[in-house]
Order: C-alpha cells, then sequence, then structure tokens
C-alpha cells in the first residue's frame, strides 16, 4: 500500500514566492531556496512548485530557476507553470524536476498530456485541476483561476487520466488560502471518477482538515500552503499527527 504524502506548495512569481486567498491579493512570503532548505529539514514527501505568472504572462518555465531549487532540493520536485510543449517538459526534467504540473495547457491543448506521458511516463505527469463553486456544480478556471472553460472538473480529470496523467491534482479556489478545511464534495468527486492518485489542495489550515480529508476522500496527498507558511505547523509534525491517527504515512 502506497504511503500518504504531505506536500508543501510553492507559489513563485517574479523573483519570489507569494500567497494568497481564492488565487487573489497575493502577497511576498520569501525566498524559493531558503523554503526549499527549510523543507529539507522537516520530513517533507514531496515539494510542489508552481510558477504562477509564466503562463498570464506567456512565457516559458524558469529553466534557470527550477535548476537552482533541485541543486537545493532533496526531495521528489514537482514543477508547474507556463509549460506549453514537450520540449517545455524535456527541460524541466532535464533541470532536475522530478514530475511536470500541467494545468492550462491540459485544456487548450489536451493532446499534450498524452505527448508528454507517451515519452516520459504518466508518473511524471501531474494535471492540475482548479476549480471555484458556480451555483450548485463546479467549474474549472485556468490561467490561475482567471479564465472560466465551461468545464466540469470531474469529467476533466476523468478525460486526464484517458490522456495518460498519472495524477490529479484539485485544488479548490474558494477554499484557497482561507484555512478553513478542503472543498471534501469537490476532492470526493473526483477521487471517486478516476483511478490515478488524486491530491487534495486548496484550504488546509490544520492538521486536522488533513485527517478530515484523508479519512473522507481517501485521497493519495494532501497539499497545503498557508498553514505552512503562516502558522509554526510542519509537514513533520503534520505526519505524527496522521500516524497516530491510524494514516499510513511515512515518519
Amino acid at each position: 500500500m502506497l504511503r500518504i504524502r504531505v506536500m508543501p506548495t510553492l507559489l513563485f512569481k517574479d523573483v519570489g514566492l507569494v500567497k494568497g486567498v481564492r488565487f487573489d491579493s497575493s502577497r511576498r512570503v520569501g525566498s524559493a531556496v531558503q523554503a526549499v532548505k527549510v523543507y529539507n529539514m522537516r520530513g517533507v514527501d514531496e515539494l510542489v512548485f508552481l510558477d504562477v505568472s509564466a503562463t498570464a504572462e506567456g512565457r516559458s518555465p524558469d529553466f534557470h530557476t527550477v535548476d537552482d531549487l533541485a541543486d537545493e532540493c532533496f526531495m521528489p520536485l514537482a514543477v508547474g507553470g507556463g509549460i506549453r510543449t514537450v520540449e517545455d517538459v524535456r527541460k524541466l526534467l532535464h533541470s532536475g524536476a522530478d514530475k511536470v504540473v500541467i494545468n492550462t495547457a491540459a485544456v487548450g491543448t489536451p493532446t499534450l498530456v498524452n505527448q508528454v506521458s507517451g515519452r516520459f511516463g504518466a508518473q511524471a505527469v501531474v494535471i492540475s485541476i482548479d476549480a471555484r463553486r458556480i451555483g450548485s456544480s463546479h467549474e474549472v478556471f485556468v490561467c490561475s483561476g482567471t479564465v472560466a472553460t465551461g468545464l466540469d472538473p470531474v469529467r476533466h480529470a476523468v478525460r486526464a487520466e484517458e490522456l495518460g496523467a498519472g495524477e490529479i491534482l484539485i485544488t479548490s479556489i474558494d477554499r484557497d488560502g482561507t484555512m478553513q478545511g478542503y472543498d471534501l464534495e469537490l476532492t470526493y468527486a473526483v477521487v471517486k471518477a478516476v483511478s490515478i492518485p488524486v491530491i487534495a489542495s486548496g484550504g488546509a489550515g490544520s492538521y486536522e482538515h488533513m485527517a478530515e480529508v484523508l479519512a473522507a476522500c481517501n485521497v493519495s496527498a494532501v497539499a497545503a500552503a498557508s498553514m505552512f507558511q503562516f502558522t509554526e505547523q510542519t509537514p513533520l509534525e503534520a505526519k505524527r499527527y496522521l500516524k497516530a491517527r491510524g494514516f499510513n504515512v511515512r515518519v
């Protein structure tokens, strides 16, 4: 049985890390390299690094920054932001990324998912889905939550799996940065629809929130940003808490 992973998320914009609420009003929270050095000592299973301005600015991933981070990173590193081509993926993996996280391009150019999976393996492909509640349902948004797609997140996740994705990162835009807990309804719907691992994201504010989404939704991993950046809580203590409650984590 695979162990449950605890995954801090680093959001990169311009020259440093940022964090906001509901994908808005972001503020600076420090250096990416320094954050990686801290997480090296805190029992992190995997790190997610997302360049949140690359796609909106129409530029390629920052390969130089990824290379610098990978030199300091002693844990698996998943990198996203600005990925549009197979060559972008090749360069990111060559720069030290272990996985790539594809969001906007998975909607605009879904064949890219199949191409990347076919060349580098499904284990290297994470499809990131950002969803916002619209009325009684959810809708997929791209370009850092600024562009509505009309897509249902569950159908989008199923399609991503069919195209060869190895993992789904599902983020609730409504819960992002609020530290009020994950969107259990959204997360469970995605987990139920696919057979590949699902990472829950958006809303974590406590270890109990992590235990709650693990118990209710059977996700394979829990991602968090604000609770690790703005509180004294740590990934290692999160895993100790989860292990004490019977979850299969590596401590």
